[in-house]
């Protein structure tokens, strides 16, 4: 089966909408007003990571056929434990609830009296609501298309052009100078800024509910599919970079209203130059939509693959499990999750973007598992032990770290990313390069 353009259009929003979460509302205002007159330099660094290590690990994915066959070419134990790591850290053990709590924050607290707001019932009959109509629409993940491609993304995306427009029309004001490192050398803090949004993780998790969408819709050839996903993966990072554009921009335009401590604030701000009173209900719309939208996304995408790994809990039943947790962590508190969750997304991600780059390299390497242990080994060891340090031991083991290039910019995995593909290329020459017998 061949899928038309408009259908293409509409996967590519399908994709767009789970990625677009709370979390990237907030970066990039951020950026703009720190970055100030060098916004673009910065934006132009922030979305080589926000939005091309994400588009990066949908064409990985696609390429290798299935997150699945891409981890294989690690080790079978890797394809158990990597994945079922992914799936926790960025599902119910931070983002779905993070993302509840967001919504109820941003779209629910500003308009309720201030003595329901602290009532603990109150956020508890909230997030009952929220993730049941989320249960509710996960229950069918093949009518995503229509729900995100021709329903909840195009009223977001009208909203935020709505913001553009008028913050168009009525100047906040002139991009002032740079603050911190967006001074000394912008596009290298957007960089980092983008890769602390961990969207490549999403990326990887999310290549499942699109592959399964497709076969739906009647594709069922891989080629065929993988394409697909990869004009998907290209179309929902154009439309990011647009998005971001915007609110980086916005920010920048907004630091005559005053400095803010994050990007929620800032656009709060802007809300209320704009638009006054409405303000404050357009911005809640937009987060709340936002916040709908992911963890739609990221419910589907968990109980598909808790479903593939333990096919007697059914699908349905897994979307029951994991709303019902993402309810009770909401209402625990994020800040004791965050603890636990935070350092073991920041373990992971530098092996996901070392996964992501073998695995668009596959043709040049040819599935040499030596470079792939060897590649995501060293790295492992890095994360692990820098997890320890920054964890455990009160950054006692950071001086021994700080040898590494780009330590301090929080990419010191470089290094040992390199000399593992090194190593791995020796002991591939000496023993023979062994190459996985693939499964797409």
């Amino acid at each position: 089966m061949n899928f038309s353009a408009k259908q293409i259009v509409f996967i590519s929003l399908m994709l767009f909408s789970m990625f677009f979460g709370a979390g990237n509302l907030i970066f990039p205002p951020f950026l703009g007003q720190s970055a100030g007159e060098h916004l673009w330099t910065a934006l132009a660094g922030f979305i080589i990571s926000a939005v091309g290590l994400p588009i990066l690990g949908v064409v990985a994915v696609a390429k290798a056929g299935s997150l699945n066959n891409l981890n294989l070419r690690v080790h079978p134990i890797f394809a158990v434990v990597f994945p079922f790591l992914i799936y926790i850290a960025i599902g119910p053990g931070l983002a779905i609830p993070r993302a509840g709590s967001l919504a109820f924050e941003m779209g629910a607290a500003p308009f309720l009296p201030a003595n329901l707001v602290e009532t603990p019932i109150t956020l508890f009959v909230y997030s009952v609501v929220f993730f049941g109509l989320v249960t509710w629409l996960c229950m069918y993940p093949s009518r995503l298309i229509d729900l995100f491609g021709k329903l909840l993304t195009p009223i977001l995306l009208t909203l935020i052009a709505v913001i553009l427009i008028k913050s168009l029309m009525d100047p906040m004001g002139s991009f002032e100078p740079a603050t911190g490192n967006y001074a000394v050398n912008p596009i290298f803090q957007g960089f980092l800024e983008g890769y602390l949004t961990m969207d490549a993780l999403a990326a990887l998790a999310f290549g499942i509910v699109i592959a399964n969408t497709l076969t739906a819709q009647g594709v069922t050839d891989n080629k065929k599919r993988s394409l697909y996903m990869m004009y998907a993966g290209i179309g929902a990072g154009l439309l990011l970079t647009i998005i971001y554009l915007i609110l980086g921009y916005l920010g920048a335009s907004s630091a005559s209203l005053g400095q803010a401590e994050n990007g929620a604030i800032i656009l709060s701000n802007v809300m209320t130059y704009l638009f006054g009173k409405t303000g404050t209900l357009l911005l809640g719309i937009v987060f709340t939509i936002a916040c709908f939208c992911v963890s739609i996304g990221l419910v589907t995408s968990c109980s598909q693959f808790f479903n593939n790994m333990i096919p007697r809990i059914s699908y349905k039943m897994w979307v029951i499990i994991l709303a019902v947790v993402s309810t009770a962590i909401a209402n625990l508190g994020l800040t004791q999750i965050l603890q636990i969750s935070v350092p073991i997304l920041g373990m992971i991600y530098p092996i996901a973007i070392v996964l992501i780059f073998l695995g668009l390299v596959d043709d040049v390497i040819k599935s040499n598992q030596f470079i792939y242990l060897s590649v995501i080994g060293f790295v492992a060891i890095f994360s692990i032990l820098d997890t320890i340090n920054k964890t455990f031991l009160e950054n006692n083991w950071s001086g021994v770290f700080e040898i590494l290039p780009f330590y301090t910019e929080g990419i010191g995995w470089i290094l040992p990313a390199l000399l593992g593909l090194i190593v791995g290329y020796i002991i591939g020459m000496v023993r023979g390069q062994s190459t996985l017998i693939r499964t797409n």
